[in-house]
């Protein structure tokens, strides 16, 4: 196991940092993930305009999420989400970050 999969696999453990949750593949059948959630704010440029909305993404690990998709379900604290738009992975290739939707 490299250092960075070290690191990874002691963030996702720590009860600070990362909290459970359920993924459900389009179809398929719930499983039981941990996740970090990063719910900032993001400001977008349109034309002239500035735009500020609400975000919510969060981090996978791709050993327990191999191939997340748009319209995969996840269920964190009681709240649903739907996956929206292209899961991304780091350069490591060890977490995607995906951005949710309610749903």
């Amino acid at each position: 196991m490299s250092i960075f999969a070290a690191a990874i696999e002691t963030l996702f453990a720590d009860p600070d940092i990362a909290r459970d949750a359920t993924w459900i593949a389009d179809g398929g059948n719930p499983v039981l993930v941990r996740v970090v959630t990063r719910r900032a704010d993001e400001v977008t440029g349109f034309g002239k305009a500035r735009m500020w909305s609400e975000t919510t993404r969060v981090d996978l690990r791709v050993a327990e999420v191999a191939n997340p998709r748009p319209g995969d379900r996840i269920e964190i604290d009681g709240d649903a989400f739907l996956i929206q738009g292209e899961p991304l992975r780091d350069r490591e290739r060890l977490v995607w970050t995906v951005d949710l939707r309610p749903g």
